[in-house]
């Protein structure tokens, strides 16, 4: 079984679509392969900055012979419908048989299909594949059709065996496809030809270049941290800027060098960010002193001096950046001390929000006027929560978070701190953006949350009153995100409110200031999307949607805290022997309650009396009923969840003791009357539970 070795080589591969690429040639080569009968051992995908690689092994040699039987019209069918089977066939008439069907006599073709030797298969694939290549951007050069991310130089395409190499012919817009590649650009840029993927990647690393992106990323790591740590040092740790920089290099050379003294006082944060965005640099901090000292750089070449003249450029690059950082944070600091950040705060009202929601500045006061409303179910000072929220989206007109705005929040604590404002406003202005996803911390303290909450609402309200809501898989504005964090922020800080109350405010502020027209009674839509969001935020931590249903049909399911309670109560229960089951006996007991009064045309919801219970199964269940309810409704006024679910599935036995000892519907009209009110009781009592109809089983 022969091996398979490509190389599509080319310019350079933007960092951030090596790793997809890489992926992409893997299932677009191996799923051809499998649908031409071509199976395989295994398959590896590689990619550099030049260079996209894949190896198969264990190959079939060619494709197994095949035997196809298409069955067709009747015989006598239309000339029309025998002329398409045909051409479809690739027969003619004389060649198909008739068979028996049971509807009388039908065509079927008998097609037999030889085996295919596997490089006439690879380069059909192989071809199909560099042509719809999906590239998220890609480019037309040359004179040919083809188009790729860059203008592509070379393949290489060769099947291996004991017997030796041969190269499968292919030639696309004018490439040829051959054994040979080249090394690296400027340390070894001469070509060379290999004879299989070992020899290849063995061959590729002698003309320093390492294949694998992980081997690469590991290299630059761990000789990063020791350089680092030789100095008493520690890199900052940032996986994804690892990754980009494992895709910028063929032969990563690490290189450390020094921040000038003038710029160490600048914020951890816009150092590690200037460094990061605009030359790719690890931050190196002092554990001694928590600053950012020296930075990691990995150049694409090994020099004489050991790197000392590529430090020295990119050391004047990185003054020059930082020396614009020092500036912005100057001029910013003389803002946040002498004015309190209030010129920031005028300015935002010439900056659009959104065209139906005002400005931004406008915006503001609808957040400030809702943190305070809310502070106080969130435990924080209203004056606080409204401070917090008048300043925490000030930054936002800052020279710094207009240069770097993934800053934003942050450099409105450092600003509200150089204003003398109390430490709990510069924590919310950081932390009312968060969470930003599933896996973001959240908030805990009062009057960050009160501020989160409330930037969230208002951004939910104002969307839903102008009808600006999510549709499908479209969520221009994040609102999905939106209600996420809303749920995190009430649910992880413990917070008992309702959704309504909540929002209300916020509702009623935008229909004064914005004049809103129209229908603008957004409130039981904007919960069932919350409940909608709900569900799929729950079903990760193992509740069924039909228990959650269940409990959101209960009166003040807009307290997504209470919600959740009763949610993970009745779960739990359900998991027991006895809390399943007693869903089969509160349906049945429902079921025929319902048919029953139904039939009547009454409803039986007159207390039972137990003096005409009749059987010792019947007299039980009113004992047991009687001792469900003293625990359940107190229970369940004290949210107590657990307990009133436990009360409940007690019930299982007694229930199901009843239904195998008693007819209901007896002869005798006062017992059966008596009976239905029974199952009144019971529907009544597990239904102040949950709505137990919705759950499934």
């Amino acid at each position: 079984m022969p091996d398979l070795l490509i190389e599509l080589f080319s310019e350079e591969i933007p960092a951030r679509m090596q790793g997809k690429a890489a992926e992409d040639l893997k299932k677009l080569v191996t799923n051809g392969l499998v649908e031409a009968g071509l199976t395989y051992a295994s398959a590896g995908a590689f990619s550099t900055p030049r260079r996209l690689a894949l190896s198969v092994e264990g190959l079939l040699a060619e494709s197994p012979a095949v035997k196809e039987e298409r069955k067709g019209p009747k015989v006598g069918a239309p000339e029309q419908a025998m002329a398409g089977f045909l051409r479809s066939t690739g027969l003619t008439e004389d060649q198909l048989e008739a068979r028996d069907d049971k509807k009388g006599q039908v065509w079927f073709a008998v097609i037999d299909k030889p085996g295919r030797p596997a490089a006439e298969i690879v380069a059909e694939v192989l071809e199909h594949a560099v042509r719809n290549f999906p590239w998220p951007k890609s480019m037309r050069w040359g004179t040919g059709a083809l188009r790729w991310v860059r203008p592509l130089h070379s393949i290489l395409c060769i099947l291996s065996d004991e017997a030796g190499a041969e190269v499968v012919d292919l030639n696309i817009d004018g490439i040829a496809s051959g054994n040979t590649t080249q090394g690296h650009r400027f340390m070894a840029p001469d070509a060379f030809s290999v004879t299989s993927f070992e020899d290849y990647a063995v061959k590729l690393k002698r003309a320093k270049v390492v294949l694998d992106a992980s081997e690469r990323a590991d290299h630059i790591w761990a000789d990063a941290t020791n350089q680092a740590f030789a100095q008493g040092m520690e890199v900052v740790e940032d996986r994804g800027l690892l990754a980009e920089v494992a895709g910028l290099v063929e032969w990563p050379v690490v290189l450390m060098g020094k921040i000038e003294e003038q710029f160490l006082d600048l914020p951890p944060e816009v150092l590690k960010t200037s460094m990061k965005e605009h030359q790719k640099f690890f931050s190196v901090r002092n554990p001694k002193t928590g600053r950012i000292e020296q930075y990691v750089t990995v150049a694409n070449i090994e020099t004489a001096d050991q790197g000392a003249t590529i430090l020295a450029g990119n050391g004047r690059v990185l003054s020059a950046r930082l020396a614009d950082g020092a500036f912005f944070w100057e001029n910013d600091l003389r803002i946040a001390k002498g004015d309190k950040m209030q010129p920031w705060i005028d300015a935002l009202e010439n900056v659009t929000f959104h065209n139906k929601l005002g400005s931004q500045k406008e915006r503001i006061e609808r957040i400030a006027a809702l943190a305070r409303e809310i502070a106080p179910a969130v435990g924080a000072d209203p004056d606080l929560a409204e401070q917090a929220a008048r300043v925490a989206k000030a930054d936002l007109s800052s020279e710094m978070v207009y240069e770097f705005p993934e800053l934003q929040g942050l450099m409105g604590r450092y600003y509200a701190d150089a204003a003398g404002m109390p430490a709990e406003v510069g924590a919310a202005c950081e932390e009312h953006y968060s969470p930003l996803g599933p896996s973001d911390d959240v908030p805990t303290a009062p009057v960050s949350v009160t501020v989160a909450l409330a930037d969230k609402i208002d951004l939910l309200t104002g969307f839903w009153a102008i009808d600006e809501k999510p549709t499908g898989s479209k969520d221009p504005f994040a609102l999905r995100r939106a209600a996420l964090g809303v749920i995190r922020l009430l649910l992880e800080n413990d917070v008992e409110i309702g959704l309504k109350t909540l929002w209300k405010p916020s509702v009623v502020m935008l229909i004064s200031q914005l004049k809103l027209s129209g229908d603008t009674s957004i409130s039981e839509d904007l919960l069932s999307f919350f409940h909608d969001r709900l569900k799929v935020f729950l079903k990760d931590k193992g509740i069924r949607h039909d228990i959650i249903d269940a409990c959101i049909a209960m009166e003040g399911s807009d307290d997504l805290n209470l919600l959740v309670k009763r949610a993970e109560a009745l779960s739990e229960a359900l998991k027991t022997d006895d809390g399943e089951n007693l869903i089969q006996g509160f349906k049945r007991a429902n079921n025929i309650l319902s048919k029953e009064e139904e039939k009547d045309g009454v409803s039986y919801e007159l207390d039972p009396d137990p003096k005409f219970a009749e059987g010792d199964e019947e007299k039980a269940l009113f004992k047991a009923l009687d001792t469900a309810d003293g625990v359940i409704k107190p229970a369940m006024g004290q949210g107590d969840f657990a307990t009133a679910m436990a009360a409940m599935a007690q019930l299982r036995g007694p229930i199901d003791a009843f239904f195998e000892a008693t007819q209901v519907n007896d002869d005798n009209p006062i017992v059966r009357r008596n009976r239905l009110c029974l199952l009144h009781r019971i529907r009544v009592i597990c239904g102040g539970v949950a709505d137990l109809t919705k759950v499934d089983g």
